[in-house]
């Protein structure tokens, strides 16, 4: 499984902690975000991860993060084939994976600890779709 990872500048510091987490879970993490905390705009990095996420062959999960979680996911949203869920706790992480078939995680940084970040991304890679009638609510989508 590839993860991709964006961010913009409010998203630095908890990318660089989700790719080290995560690389040491052993799995392959793609960084399409920025490299700094320096003001950027969140729309060039989530159209980025968006466009290589729609080219992945394989299974793959992606990754958003900027200040409210709200602009990458509207951005990522208008792709076919990604269903971004915004989460800032784990029952919407659970609820996102097991009701809704997420497939990108929205994060809004300013507004969530390490220790819950952590959490949810865990949350995220887990959880599988659940029950038939998810199943078909989200083929309608």
């Amino acid at each position: 499984m590839n993860i991709l990872i964006a961010n913009d500048h409010a998203g630095y510091s908890y990318k660089e902690k989700i790719k080290k987490y995560l690389q040491q879970k052993k799995i392959n993490v793609i960084d399409i975000g920025c490299d700094s905390e320096n003001s950027v705009d969140y729309p060039d990095f989530a159209h980025k991860l968006a466009q290589q996420f729609i080219k992945e062959e394989e299974e793959s999960l992606g990754i958003l993060i900027c200040g409210t979680g709200n602009g990458v996911s509207m951005v990522a949203n208008k792709y076919q084939k990604i269903r971004a869920a915004l989460c800032w706790n784990k029952e919407v992480a659970i609820l996102a994976k097991q009701h809704n078939d997420a497939n990108v995680l929205s994060l809004p940084a300013r507004y969530l600890d390490e220790k819950t970040v952590i959490e949810i991304v865990d949350i995220f890679i887990r959880e599988k779709i659940e029950e038939e009638r998810h199943k078909r609510r989200v083929s309608k989508i």
